[in-house]
């Protein structure tokens, strides 16, 4: 945009040597090139909106250019707007009254509509969309994009989340989040052996200003207060390296609070490749035989994939937003985790249990 808050008028021509590209195709690198990084998915949507002229002339993505053309850009894309929409996916459903429902959150589901490189990827998929084909009615205090979201998962967590059915239910249960009468755990593995049998880490978190994908404990003005408690559940020492088994409550909400707070004390959530945790794990013994020339190898390493974080919300406990009764649930940890941790302690290993 320029200082009046319209889209800037941009002309361009077609070098020689760009002849017989596509018109998406030379749009899509040339203005990356100029750093105005865009994709084609943009640049098709330039085109739709009849913000490209070739030779003043609205064309197809698809032709091919001869060199020499004259590029006029007039507008900027605009994606269209995401919609929620029910979609026939099973859910969890652990409780349920008319006020309120809690779900086990698989791994993999977003909970509302993201960016995306097209309106149907951003779209389909999402919690609320099951949310919306499953229940007549949610709460509208979040907007259409997120009706009944009261607090959120991230993608590659699983477990549990509340949904409101109503705005009153929504309202409570938003201060009950505020006033941390909501209380949440965790499990998660961590890279490495904890030395402590219990912890509380107290660090601030916000957003990186560098890699704005990812949060910080980094002291800067923007940090807000989080507290993460932490409990050993139990030690392995594995032939694929050392990690701890840990029970994690939150006091507060922050995005990525855990998987930052214990990468921030040198343990990162296994799978957790953000913030420092391994995206593969390698059978350590097989592969320092294989270095030895005097060791015979009897065959290649094992490689454990996860293809998710280690992290999942197992307990909830708070009072009934309308009836104060207190609600205990607890949902168990996935059978992908349990089958992870059973390929962990295969072979030598050594747990220590509490």
């Amino acid at each position: 945009m320029d200082d009046t808050g319209n889209a800037p008028h941009r002309d361009l021509q077609v070098p020689i040597q760009s002849a017989g590209q596509r018109l998406d195709q030379f749009l899509a690198q040339f203005l990356s090139a100029q750093g105005e990084p865009i994709s084609r998915s943009r640049v098709q949507m330039l085109l739709d909106q009849g913000d490209v002229l070739v030779d003043g002339k609205r064309e197809k993505a698809s032709l091919k250019l001869r060199g020499g053309e004259r590029i006029t850009i007039t507008g900027e894309p605009h994606p269209a707007p995401l919609k929620a929409m029910a979609e026939d996916i099973p859910l969890d459903v652990v409780y349920e009254d008319e006020d309120l429902s809690v779900v086990n959150k698989p791994a993999g589901m977003m909970v509302h509509a993201g960016a995306g490189q097209n309106p149907d990827a951003r779209n389909r998929g999402t919690l609320v969309n099951a949310l919306l084909y499953r229940f007549a009615k949610l709460s509208s205090t979040g907007g259409e994009m997120r009706p009944g979201i009261v607090h959120r998962l991230d993608r590659n967590t699983s477990g549990l989340i509340v949904v409101a059915k109503n705005d009153r239910a929504h309202a409570a249960l938003g201060e009950m989040f505020a006033s941390r009468q909501i209380k949440k755990t965790y499990i998660a593995l961590v890279q490495g052996a904890v030395t402590r049998d219990k912890g509380t880490i107290t660090a601030g978190v916000s957003r990186d200003p560098v890699r704005r994908t990812r949060m910080t404990v980094q002291p800067n003005e923007n940090a807000r207060s989080a507290v993460s408690h932490y409990e050993v559940i139990r030690r392995l020492a594995t032939r694929f390296g050392k990690f701890t088994l840990v029970r994690v409550r939150i006091e507060t909400g922050r995005t990525h609070q855990i998987r930052v707070h214990m990468a921030s004390i040198g343990h990162p959530v296994v799978g957790d490749s953000l913030y420092g945790g391994a995206g593969q794990l390698t059978d350590q013994v097989v592969a320092q035989a294989g270095k030895s020339k005097s060791a015979r190898r009897k065959a290649d390493p094992e490689v454990l994939r996860l293809g998710r974080n280690f992290l999942h919300a197992a307990r909830l406990e708070f009072p009934h937003p309308v009836t104060g009764k207190t609600l205990q649930l607890e949902a168990p940890l996935p059978e992908e985790l349990d089958r992870f941790l059973s390929q962990l302690e295969s072979g030598p290993v050594t747990p220590a249990r509490l």
